[in-house]
């Protein structure tokens, strides 16, 4: 394999890379450097995790020279946030040594640190489309100099509907310039772009023909799961043997926190990136994902083109995708700078169909899913889970009940108790009134020092038991009296003649 330094490179990049343990060129950045280094037009065509960066960003830094002068002399535009965090961080790498400026461009972030930065003359822009051509808009943002142009996960943007948005840009950058464009998979659209934008492009295919299309050094792993059990079966295989960061896709954002949450509950250090989230919540989890403080990162596919970790051992895609471009690049998030990954995918009933395309376009020749459950021996033998293996950490804590819970339940506790005869559940009033009707002095209706009543005579109607049918209606005589003085309703009589003498007439 050939090193870095065999390339050409200047020693300070050199260094820098070697710095971070980097020494060895990829396949990818062993053809495009040295003809990049001199200016040549490139396409470069390789699968995602061989280190395309590398390979347009090296020529880019080289060929601005080790101290240039202040403004925006190269761009790089790339199609998503978490992209263009990466990017940035690879090429803050490679100028480490260097007095090069770089700044990131991009939309969910406060424009002024950003316009702080462009006014403090960064010579390098990392961009999404949207918010470059806002500020070039808004002409705080000048690329007439921009003589480095760099297009990265080109097919990316085509996806998007960004190629209206790359001939704005294009319109703003000169027009005698070093232009390179990086993609994955190459679509007719995209060469159509190049060859209207590019001066004589080399197209460069870092691919061994014998290879196949997906990358050799990931084992692919397809069951047909029910949705309802694909949460456990996600949570064994969690469990692994050797397994190291893992990520995993769903389709939509509120499936991706519905998994978050629900993985949390199970014990499992998980964080997640998907639409729902602020930017700043986006990259403090990519962060955390990238140090080690979490291992599981659940994203949608906004996200799968940021996601740049040597030590991904596992992508788990929760739900299918809808082509076989898309499998690759969340795939790809796996098996990086020459490592060993494993995907598992997870097809529902009503998406059988999606994977015959994505099998036929991939020539994967396996047509039928394995049908698995979290219970089904091949899982456990299929991804090294030691047997015996649940889907809940014994590590998990236990959930304390909310407090709307726990009132909640008090009464239910309280008719318990009063089904069983006790006490137990009642309030304290409740027990106090029951007190006062056992001879306790309660409130003024005793006088002190007297077990009269306060209104006194010789006519006073006796005490009335309050435990007694009807008690606590009157004030006075409780067969004939209401509480305003009134005779009693006529039903209420009824009722109480009816449990002495017979009516008449019987």
């Amino acid at each position: 394999m050939t090193s870095f330094a065999d390339l050409g490179i200047d020693q300070d990049i050199v260094d820098a890379l070697a710095a971070k343990g980097i020494v060895d060129a990829f396949p990818i950045q062993e053809q495009t450097i040295p003809l990049g280094l001199p200016g040549q037009d490139i396409i470069g065509q390789a699968k995602t995790g061989t280190g395309k960066t590398f390979g347009f960003g090296i020529p880019v830094v080289q060929r601005l020279g080790k101290d240039p002068e202040p403004g925006v002399k190269a761009l790089i535009v790339v199609p998503t946030r978490e992209l263009a965090v990466q990017v940035y961080e690879d090429i803050d790498l490679l100028t480490s040594n260097r007095s090069t400026s770089v700044v990131a461009i991009y939309g969910g972030k406060a424009y002024e640190g950003q316009i702080d930065q462009l006014k403090a003359g960064a010579q390098i822009v990392v961009g999404t489309p949207g918010r470059l051509i806002d500020l070039a808009g808004q002409r705080l943002l000048d690329l007439s100099n921009a003589t480095e142009v760099v297009l990265d996960e080109a097919d990316k943007m085509l996806d998007l509907g960004f190629l209206a948005d790359i001939e704005k840009i294009f319109q703003k950058v000169p027009a005698v310039r070093h232009t390179q464009l990086f993609s994955a998979t190459m679509p007719g659209p995209i060469v159509a772009l190049a060859r209207r934008f590019m001066s004589n492009p080399i197209h460069i295919r870092a691919n061994d023909p014998d290879e196949g299309l997906t990358q050799a050094n990931i084992k692919h792993l397809v069951y047909r799961a029910h949705s309802l059990d694909k949460d456990e079966v996600i949570a064994r295989i969690l469990q692994a043997e050797g397994r190291g960061k893992t990520v995993i896709f769903t389709r939509t954002k509120r499936a991706a926190q519905k998994l978050v949450d629900e993985l949390g509950d199970r014990g499992f250090n998980v964080g997640g990136v998907h639409g729902d989230m602020g930017q700043e919540q986006r990259e403090r989890s990519m962060a955390a994902f990238k140090a080690g403080k979490r291992d599981v990162l659940v994203a949608t596919d906004v996200a799968a083109r940021g996601i740049d970790v040597d030590d991904v051992t596992h992508v788990i895609n929760h739900t299918i995708p809808d082509e076989e471009k898309t499998y690759l690049h969340r795939a790809g998030r796996t098996g990086r700078a020459g490592k060993t990954g494993i995907a598992v995918t997870f097809v529902d009933w009503e998406d059988l169909h999606k994977w015959a395309l994505i099998n036929r376009a991939l020539e994967f020749g396996q047509p039928e899913p394995v049908e698995t459950y979290s219970s089904s021996p091949h899982l456990y033998t299929d991804l090294d889970i030691p047997e015996g293996t649940k889907g809940r950490l014994t590590t998990a804590p236990k959930a304390e009940k909310p407090a709307s819970e726990r009132r909640q339940r008090q009464p239910q506790k309280a008719a318990e108790a009063a089904a069983e005869g006790t006490d137990e559940g009642t309030t304290r009033r409740r027990r106090r009134r029951r007190r006062g009707s056992s001879g306790d002095k309660v409130g003024s209706t005793f006088v002190e020092g007297t077990d009269a009543p306060a209104s006194g005579g010789s006519d006073a109607a006796p005490a009335v038991d309050r435990d007694a049918e009807g008690a606590g209606t009157h004030d006075g005589d409780a067969t004939s009296e209401h509480r305003d003085g009134k005779p009693a309703p006529q039903r209420r009589r009824r009722r109480r003649r009816s449990g002495g003498a017979a009516p008449a007439g019987a």
